[in-house]
């Protein structure tokens, strides 16, 4: 069996996504992650590697202002680009860092009007953000994003007015921020929530170039709404960026994961671009999490510690067979590894492959069964994890499988 027997099946995009990660912005706002200066820039790094083409960044702090300095200095083939509120001193912030592009931030729904401006009136703050976009844009030559936040919640007429004044003070792109993940993938849904709708309505209505999606996962949903974002821009824009994070750190409930989306763009939507490159998925997503405090759930998708692992008899048995039984593609296809535990669930057939793994004998049928009762002996006691491979070696030595000062051949994880 090969990928293409299950993948690359649907007609290529007449839309280009691009991958427009924010890990280094609105991944480390995440409750107790933090990132140095030189794991910043080794995160900025590994980014490009994977395919990313644009990176957002926070230049406030003084850690953040020196890992731009040395993100510049890497001369990335990616772009790089800075978070800026919608104030002028941001941008020349930005722009005494060496920036040349701009992502500038304001709310357009009035939850947010009145909640934090109630002396102004949206059309006054309309105002300011087209001031500082000409600023950024016409006065300073820089490529300027407008971020719409909450914009799943915002009035679409006024949304619109809104998109048109940037895109005439000069921003190329506007960015739908589905900011508390209430946004919906459904064809169906209405223009101010439905994804979509917004998408399509977008290219109607407004003047602006293009477009991007920014979707958080309070509902689950920020890779479906990010995927249905370029399913919709397909034959309507000419690219849509896709604004992710990396495991998909974040505020609240966290972001699209930048793996699950590039993976899925790969294999079932046939972005070519990626290929050769999901093979970093994994040591990219172990360096993040030991950089920023982050813990890697072990049954993450994709790039977890568990993503390929099997204990259970009837998985391992047909793993054991041919894997793409419980596998949908090899792990080495993204960096990962087969893990054949041994616990609670093993049947004969795992406890004798992982026997002669560790021995490099072949064990009798007899031998097979006394072992697979010692292991459920360990269970019954109230034991969870799984063994570990010096417990799995000490039963093995018990029943004389193993020599007393045996190491075995293989590796029990």
């Amino acid at each position: 069996m090969k990928l293409e027997d299950y993948y690359f099946k649907m007609p290529p995009l007449k839309t280009e996504p691009i991958i427009d990660d924010t890990t280094l912005r609105d991944g480390i706002q995440m409750p107790g992650l933090a990132a140095g200066p030189k794991d910043s820039a080794k995160i900025a790094q590994l980014l490009c590697d994977i395919g990313v083409e644009r990176l957002e960044v926070f230049h406030y702090q003084e850690p953040d202002k020196k890992a731009a300095k040395l993100i510049h200095a890497l001369k990335l083939p990616c772009r790089v680009a800075a978070w800026c509120r919608a104030v002028r001193e941001d941008i020349d912030s930005a722009i005494a860092l060496g920036f040349s592009e701009v992502g500038i931030s304001h709310p357009v729904s009035h939850i947010h009007f009145a909640a934090k401006w109630p002396d102004k009136t949206p059309d006054q703050l309309l105002a300011n953000v087209v001031d500082v976009v000409e600023y950024a844009a016409k006065d300073h030559g820089m490529r300027v994003f407008v971020h719409g936040e909450d914009s799943t919640r915002a009035d679409w007429e006024f949304e619109k007015k809104w998109v048109n004044a940037v895109a005439d003070a000069g921003a190329e792109c506007y960015r739908i921020c589905d900011t508390v993940g209430i946004g919906l993938s459904d064809p169906a849904a209405p223009v101010m929530n439905g994804i979509p709708a917004k998408v399509k309505a977008l290219k109607k209505e407004t003047r602006i170039k293009a477009l991007e999606i920014h979707a958080h996962d309070d509902f689950g949903n920020a890779v479906e709404n990010t995927i249905a974002a370029v399913r919709a821009a397909d034959g309507v824009w000419d690219k849509i960026y896709a604004s992710t994070t990396y495991l998909g750190i974040g505020e609240r409930a966290g972001n699209a994961e930048t793996e699950k989306v590039l993976l899925n763009l790969y294999m079932h939507y046939g972005v070519m671009k990626y290929k050769g490159k999901t093979e970093k998925l994994k040591a990219t997503a172990d360096f993040i999490g030991k950089a920023t405090g982050y813990v890697v759930p072990p049954n993450k998708a994709i790039v977890g510690d568990y993503g390929f692992a099997h204990e259970s008899g009837i998985h391992m048995h047909g793993v054991l067979n041919n894997s793409w039984t419980y596998e949908p593609y090899p792990p080495e296809l993204v960096g990962n590894t087969r893990r054949l535990t041994i616990g609670k669930q093993s049947g004969k057939s795992g406890v004798k492959h992982k026997i002669t793994e560790l021995t490099g004998n072949q064990p009798t049928d007899e031998q097979v069964a006394v072992v697979v009762e010692r292991v459920k002996e360990v269970y019954a006691n109230g034991r969870r994890a799984s063994l570990k491979e010096e417990e799995f070696k000490k039963i093995l030595r018990i029943q004389k499988l193993l020599p007393e000062n045996g190491t075995g051949n293989g590796n029990c994880r």
